[in-house]
């Protein structure tokens, strides 16, 4: 993962994550309801699961020192 120090480029980035993990989700649900390619399926699950990784890494960064 990329190096993140400055705060507001780390809140900006984990915007963009959780908007990317909340379209994944749509997209996961249509596709649960309407099955066309499992393949398809699996690798968004995975993306999502490594999304929801990259999320918890960077908040864990953004609380101070004093509290962690």
């Amino acid at each position: 993962m990329a190096m993140l120090t400055d705060r507001e480029t780390m809140l900006r980035k984990l915007h963009e994550l959780r908007s990317e993990h909340r379209d994944l989700d749509t997209v996961i649900e249509r596709l649960v309801t309407h099955p066309l390619n499992q393949l398809q399926l699996q690798r968004l699950k995975k993306r999502k699961l490594l999304l929801k990784d990259e999320i918890s890494w960077i908040e864990t960064r953004m609380i101070p020192d004093d509290i962690a």
